[in-house]
């Protein structure tokens, strides 16, 4: 068993610790092509955005990915990022909070399918999307459209 990182129990400690003070929480990202950032802010791979209540929906920040819902230019987007590659999270009042180091992501190993059973890639790879999971994988834009009025809607596998 791999050991846990430390770093997505320290983000939402900071961040907690932001709206606690009366801070609003930001963070500073290092973007590449695992991050669904709107891609119009990001200057020399990095962006900052704000992960307080009233610019973020839905946040979630849980071991691999931060998570979240927000309006860019009035258009509502998507935004996923990997925890590693989450280079600060600060109060934007204060400048207070804590820096880390990027830790690229790399997708797991993906599962083929053979005549002879399932077996492990010893490359990770883009998996097909019938074999992608989405707690290891942001949904693609398909995925993320509403589905109806509160129904939970269904992923279609092709």
């Amino acid at each position: 068993m791999s050991e846990l990182s430390t770093k997505p129990y320290l983000l939402r400690a900071l961040y907690e610790w932001c709206l606690d003070s009366g801070h609003t929480p930001h963070i500073a990202v290092w973007v590449n092509e695992h991050t669904r950032v709107p891609m119009q802010f990001v200057r020399d791979n990095e962006i900052v955005l704000n992960i307080g209540p009233n610019a973020s929906h839905k946040l979630v920040i849980d071991n691999e990915w931060v998570h979240f819902s927000a309006r860019f230019g009035g258009v509502s987007e998507e935004v996923w990022i990997p925890v590693g590659h989450v280079v600060s999270l600060f109060a934007r009042e204060s400048g207070e909070g804590m820096g880390f180091e990027v830790e690229p992501w790399a997708p797991a190993a993906t599962l083929t399918l053979s005549t002879e059973g399932v077996t492990a890639d010893s490359e990770p790879a883009a998996a097909p999307a019938a074999e992608t999971d989405t707690n290891t994988a942001p949904p693609s834009a398909e995925e993320t459209k509403p589905k109806g009025k509160g129904k939970k809607g269904l992923k279609l596998v092709k």
